[in-house]
């Protein structure tokens, strides 16, 4: 490789390093995490595995921290507008030129050793936070849990927001499995909080098997929050118990605690934007859970509705699609422009004859028509990361 001295030249070449985008299994990185940090880091670690919910729990538990004088940091993916979003600390995008040098340190521990785009951004995180002196990390799982690398490091407490069907690939096509691999996030006389209101049983064998302190949510949140569902409700109860289970430590008083979770935003759940006298929302649901909770959300104001869809191919979208359909009156889907893009034929294919349909060549087009459609005031862009992705990007 010749001298990268750019971001987009570390990102573009990291792309192509190793023989596959999602390679599970911590070897790898164990191998390079050791050379960087022998005696682990030195920050705590919170720890955020879940099928839905993961990025907002981290929000709530960030925000929460940002009330105080604790100096709290955040990892999370995929991004929305730019990759920096995936390093945060006490609000602020790590630079340019802090990521580069993390992925030069990277570099130079790693050997012969290939690792994958999410495995060189993972240790960055920790290279970054660790040179940023924090006190508190809290690191969001990519994929699954106990085979992701965000677990090579020992949480200090391990959060799951819930478990539902989705990665079917990775991690098993049912929740008793996919509970297996979130469970390995916990660790031997470790408290971890769960927020599933009807867990798998995997999740509480593999917690008496190594002796986690496990302990459920099961009541909402009843003040107000920005981030609007009842599954949000949850997520800030969640939030609020892991930052008390860390109090001998990071002493935070109830009124911090509200204060934190009633501030909390994050862009693409149910984010509303009012566009060429429309009402715009934006949410990255990708499975039929979040897709269930999209829905609930716009059926308590009934209208008609345009959406705004597209996915990748190894979703189930026929759930997806039959999760929302009552409360859409027209979609518009084009083909994402990612390596697992579903196209716009297999889209089309997977919606029912009673669905009223239109295809566009890409999402902007599919876009234009919905801001230009005068029978609809209200538009959903919804099925993927990458959706809203472009989306947010267009009206930007």
């Amino acid at each position: 490789m010749g001298r990268l001295t750019t971001l987009d030249q570390w990102l573009s070449w990291q792309e192509s390093l190793h023989s596959q985008a999602i390679d599970l299994g911590l070897t790898r990185i164990q191998s390079v995490y050791l050379k960087l940090f022998p005696n682990g880091v030195a920050f705590t670690s919170i720890v955020v595995a879940g099928t839905n919910g993961k990025g907002s729990t981290t929000a709530f538990i960030e925000s929460i921290y940002q009330q105080t004088h604790f100096l709290v940091a955040k990892f999370t993916s995929p991004h929305i507008h730019n990759y920096n979003e995936r390093f945060v600390i006490n609000g602020v995008q790590a630079t340019d030129a802090q990521i580069c040098t993390a992925f030069e340190q990277i570099e130079q521990a790693r050997g012969e050793i290939s690792l994958t785009y999410f495995e060189f951004s993972t240790l960055a995180a920790l290279l970054i936070f660790s040179d940023q002196k924090i006190d508190i990390a809290i690191l969001e799982i990519g994929l699954g849990g106990r085979l992701d690398s965000v677990n090579v490091v020992d949480a200090d407490i391990a959060v799951i927001t819930n478990i539902a069907i989705d990665h079917v690939d990775y991690l098993g096509d049912t929740r008793e499995l996919i509970g297996h691999e979130k469970a390995g996030i916990m660790r031997s006389n470790t408290p971890c909080v769960c927020g599933d209101i009807d867990p798998p049983l995997s999740l509480k064998k593999h917690a008496d098997d190594i002796n986690a302190l496990l302990e459920f949510v099961s009541t909402p949140y009843s003040g107000a929050l920005i981030l609007k569902g009842e599954h949000q409700q949850y997520n800030a109860t969640l939030a609020a118990l892991c930052v008390k289970k860390l109090n001998k430590k990071f002493k935070v008083s109830d009124s911090l605690i509200q204060q934190g979770l009633e501030s909390a935003q994050l862009d693409g759940r149910f984010q509303i934007k009012n566009i060429s006298n429309k009402q715009f929302i934006f949410d990255v649901a990708h499975n039929e859970a979040a897709i269930k909770a999209l829905a609930k959300e716009l059926s308590k104001d009934k209208q008609p509705t345009l959406a705004v869809f597209s996915a990748l191919k190894d979703k189930d979208i026929p759930l997806m699609i039959t999760a929302i359909s009552p409360e859409i009156d027209q979609w518009l889907i084009a083909p994402l422009t990612v390596d697992r893009a579903a196209d716009i034929a297999f889209l089309t294919n997977q919606f029912s004859l009673k669905e009223s349909v239109k295809a566009y060549d890409t999402i902007k087009l599919a876009l234009c028509e919905a801001e230009n459609q005068q029978s609809y005031q209200r538009v959903v862009v919804f099925g993927s990361f990458h959706v809203v992705t472009d989306a947010l990007a267009m009206f930007k």
